[in-house]
């Protein structure tokens, strides 16, 4: 099944920019997301949240908030099961520590739970609120990444915490380690003539998804707990509920609707566990909706990351030999830390695969009583690229080597074994043309020199590359269902989750490509656990590639039976018919039977099914390549930066839908330029972020982003459907040590902490020993 179209390149549907299934829904603003299509009429569930990043719950008086007329329930860590669950959406077993209480008597960080309450209004559950009394016992709180490790203050004293194999120490804070080396490192190190090392700094970052956290649940007619919400992962939040609610899986049912955001932030139950909470004791509906506030303080922002570089290479820019070390800010909770942190280095280390013969990545992930992290769009990748990417152009500027050359002679190339890829091969890459595309198309060797413009005024340019990857090899699961219908159309199920990126289109063409017909005729469902065929869900850029590869299989199968029952209808095998998306017809006779007549064959003494499920799972996870290349203009007054130009070409394989993989790529530029530029976390002494609104927390508008434009360099995945990688999470990894280069060139400063305000470009520049002092954490 899988060889189909290997040969073919007039693909009709597969390539072409088609409109999302869901853009006339949208824009004309039907109701399709949780709150448009859940009961308006059900309970209000709030949470009372601790105010301090660390202490314990002596007493806590619901008495008075449940005398508020309207009040249901008020619950408090007395009442919720004393069993320890992890709120991560990733595949079982869960590689994230068993630490969290729906409740739990002891608080870890800001803005943690110590009571649910439920009722029938807002303004109800408002009120009661603020009639709780929390007698607190106040701790002192670890809130320094850099102090955590062997602390005496340990922020998870808990017996009963647990995990699946992890490799941390839950008596140290220590929530992960890992080592991974290929050659000699330090006698290559020993070797080399020129060594670049530092330290990059890169801050926790909000999604600052436009459709907040939420979830609804009620109990279905069977008696079951049906939760709706805005999740990437239906089918972990049926494990997690039954977890947490300690209730066996099949008295969940899950499912989402349309989703106005994630950006991997929604891989996270953040808050589907407290109305499932209301709902299983109340029996009664109830619905959570988290505020912009809630979002900012407590919800599952990117991971704060520190990345420490040594790079050797030869004075002809022949890098040798990487040392990568990662020390990760896990937060309060261990979610999704185990995981992000690995790929800080696999997913930067194999760029320089070209030249390099030795690597070693090393890193330690801590718990804090800060905001428990999560995933975030490139998942670590972004992380580490910044700093090898900074890494490798301080090095081109030390040796005087064009950043373009320097790449060209060390980058991965197609073919190459990449040891620190997990032993992976790069089967499609096109990352040299990529580079060479986006040379032309930026004027690279006219933008590369620094031009005084006046007024204070330069004008530089930066580069830097990436790469990603298309799944969790040997992990992940896609499936998809294809059904004929009786009118000649077809139905699609799937579990992975649209959450803006048009997977369900972009199947849909796959699916369409191999029935020859329109996606239009393709109507898709997903996903819900109980409808849906199993899938890990919409995670690790993983749909286009695992979940494409189900349907194409799928098509292909269901495509097998329908010209098995045609053939049935003409009389003859099998063998001797075609199918060219309207009928089945003989090969060597005119004669031929419609689809609509097969559909009604398929429903009346017939054994051939035309409802197929297939599953798909990889051994391997080609990666993606990107190439950024920007031009800012720098105020030298003021140190403000404005971005001019942003070039980008990527290379995701076979690109599905153009127009969709074009956006996103924008999309991801955009919010790697707010990371880079604005987007800024910052605690008070006691625990506390002050960015806690979208007022205090800064994200670009489409004004502040310049000028973006992304082509592609196509390379033929041998692995995927019709040839396809990913392309979902890559888009945001180039800007942050593309813009670091060009301020670099424009003002002779490196900056090595996101953001790069105005405040600290100008400091850097009129102050030479603040400089000095603080070039490691600027």
């Amino acid at each position: 099944m899988s060889e189909f179209n290997r040969e073919r390149k007039d693909y009709h549907a597969v390539g072409k920019s088609i409109p999302k299934k869901d853009s006339s829904q949208l824009l004309l603003g039907k109701p399709v997301f949780t709150d448009d299509i859940t009961p308006s009429d059900c309970l209000v569930v709030k949470l009372l949240r601790s105010p301090h990043a660390h202490a314990l719950v002596e007493d806590i008086n619901t008495d008075i908030a449940m005398k508020v007329s309207g009040i249901e329930a008020v619950y408090t860590w007395k009442d919720v099961p004393d069993k320890r669950f992890s709120i991560a959406g990733q595949t079982f077993p869960e590689p994230s520590p068993y630490d969290r209480l729906i409740l739990d008597r002891r608080v870890r960080s800001v803005g943690d739970p110590v009571a649910i309450v439920a009722g029938e209004s807002e303004k109800a559950v408002d009120k009661a609120l603020k009639l709780i009394k929390v007698k607190y016992q106040v701790l002192e709180p670890v809130l320094d990444f850099h102090k955590a490790l062997d602390n005496p203050i340990l922020v998870h004293p808990e017996d009963n915490w647990m995990s699946y194999g992890n490799t941390g120490d839950v008596k140290r804070n220590l929530i992960h380690h890992e080592e991974d080396e290929h050659g000699d490192v330090n006698a290559v190190f020993n070797d080399c003539e020129e060594i670049i090392e530092h330290t990059w700094h890169i801050k926790a970052a909000q999604q600052a998804y436009m459709e907040t956290i939420r979830a609804y649940c009620e109990i279905d007619r069977y008696g079951r707990l049906h939760c709706i919400s805005s999740t990437q992962i239906v089918f972990h939040i049926r494990r997690i509920l039954a977890n947490a609610l300690d209730i066996p899986k099949s008295m969940v049912r899950a499912e989402k609707p349309r989703i106005g955001g994630g950006f991997g932030a929604k891989q996270t139950a953040v808050c589907e566990v407290y109305p499932a909470f209301v709902t299983w004791m109340t029996k009664k509906p109830s619905k959570l909706i988290y505020s912009r506030n809630e979002c900012q303080i407590i919800s599952s922002p990117r991971h704060e990351m520190e990345v420490t570089v040594r790079l050797g290479a030869m004075k002809d820019g022949r890098i040798r030999a990487i040392d990568l070390y990662t020390l990760s800010n896990g937060g309060a909770y261990g979610e999704h830390s185990t995981t992000t942190v690995g790929l800080s280095g696999h997913k930067s280390l194999p760029l320089y695969t070209g030249g390099c013969e030795a690597t070693k990545f090393s890193c330690d992930v801590v718990y804090t009583n800060v905001q428990a992290a999560g995933a975030y769009r490139g998942y670590g990748a972004t992380q580490g690229i910044f700093a090898l990417e900074s890494a490798v152009n301080e090095l081109a500027e030390k040796l005087h080597i064009d950043p373009v050359e320097i790449r060209m002679k060390n980058i991965v190339r197609e073919g190459m074994f990449m040891p620190a890829y997990f032993g992976e091969t790069a089967n499609a890459c096109a990352l040299d043309r990529c580079i060479e595309h986006c040379a032309a198309n930026f004027n690279w060797a006219e933008k590369y020199p620094v031009r005084d413009m006046g007024n204070g005024k330069v004008r530089a340019a930066g580069m830097a590359l990436a790469m990603q990857g298309s799944c969790i090899s040997n992990v992940d699961v896609g499936s998809c269902t294809l059904k004929l219908s009786d009118d000649g159309t077809y139905n699609m199920m799937i579990g992975a989750a649209d959450m803006g990126t048009g997977c369900d289109t972009i199947l849909s063409q796959m699916a369409a490509e191999v029935l020859d017909c329109d996606a239009d005729k393709i109507s898709v469902f997903g996903a819900d656990t109980d409808a849906s065929p199993y899938d890990s869900g919409s995670y690790a850029s993983s749909t286009t590639y695992i979940t494409g590869m189900a349907t194409q299989n799928a098509a292909l199968k269901l495509r097998e039976n329908i010209m098995k029952i045609g053939a049935g209808l003409l009389g003859c095998s099998s063998e001797d018919v075609d199918f060219d998306g309207e009928k089945v017809y003989m090969t060597e006779y005119e004669k031929s039977v419609s689809l609509a007549d097969i559909a009604t064959k398929s429903q009346v003494n017939n054994n051939i099914p035309v409802d197929v499920t297939e599953t798909y799972s990889s051994p391997v996870s080609p990666p993606p390549y990107m190439v950024g290349m920007v031009e800012i203009e720098l105020d030298k007054e003021t140190g403000s930066v404005k971005i001019l130009d942003y070039q980008a070409v990527v290379d995701c394989g076979i690109p599905v839908n153009p127009n969709l993989a074009r956006v996103q790529t924008e999309g991801g530029i955009g919010q790697g330029i707010g990371m880079a530029l604005y987007e800024n976390v910052t605690y008070s002494a006691e625990g506390k972020i002050a960015e806690n609104s979208l007022m205090q927390y800064k994200i670009p508008t489409r004004l502040d982003v310049g000028n973006i434009n992304v082509e592609f360099e196509t390379s033929y995945e041998p692995s995927g459907p019709f040839g396809v990688k990913s392309i979902g999470e890559i888009v945001i990894n180039t800007p942050a040590p593309a813009l670091a280069h060009a301020i670099y060139r424009a003002t002779g400063v490196w900056h090595r902490t996101v953001p790069f305000t105005p405040e600290k470009i100008l400091m850097g520049m009129i102050d030479p020993e603040w400089k000095e002092i603080d070039h490691r954490i600027i």
